[in-house]
């Protein structure tokens, strides 16, 4: 069986984190939906591109469970993904089932914001690091990818490949990641 991961546009996304995103993990063989906050106009992303999703978020919430959601950064688009309640309940209940969920650049301070993955070790953009150390709610690492559980988080745009080909790995295996890697001539 195919596994499922919803990837969250909002306005203000950084779009390679989102397009990176989306593009290795359909490589990896995985079924993508792209779900548009707060529905399914075109989004404008951080540098001014425009990205059609594919349904609502309400929508993509109706196609759920997924096996992964993913939480694209960008200063505007973290904000939206922290504001948005229902945003909220579909990562509380993608934690409370297990599953995985992955944020990258700015978009581990929504995670914050829900309340999700506390006490785990995350990492971030490094603007928003204070944000994430402050109250003592995460460990704090540098690396371009952390791993804790089923929380996966990246530095930003020139981790974006690690970051996707990480969640490949944690999806679909090892073997299959370093299948797309090697297709567009990058290491895994």
């Amino acid at each position: 069986m195919s596994k499922k991961a919803c990837v969250f546009l909002a306005p203000g996304a950084e779009e390679m984190e989102f397009v990176i995103s989306v593009d290795v993990l359909r490589r990896g063989d995985v079924k993508v939906t792209v779900a548009g906050l707060p529905d399914n106009a075109a989004v404008k992303c951080s540098r001014q591109v425009n990205i059609v999703p594919d349904c609502s978020l309400a929508e993509a919430a109706q196609k759920g469970p997924y096996d992964l959601l993913v939480l694209p950064g960008g200063l505007g688009g973290a904000e939206a993904l922290s504001k948005s309640k229902e945003v909220g309940k579909l990562l509380k209940e993608q934690e409370s089932a297990g599953r995985f969920i992955a944020a990258i650049c700015a978009a581990p301070t929504a995670l914050k914001a829900h309340e999700i993955g506390v006490g785990k070790t995350v990492t971030s953009y490094p603007s928003v690091e204070s944000q994430m150390t402050e109250g003592g709610k995460y460990i704090y690492k540098q690396d371009k990818v952390v791993v804790d559980g089923n929380i996966i988080t990246s530095r930003g745009p020139g981790t974006a490949f690690d970051f996707a080909l990480k969640l490949v790995d944690m999806l679909n295996g090892k073997e299959k990641a370093s299948e797309v890697a090697k297709a567009m001539l990058l290491n895994y």
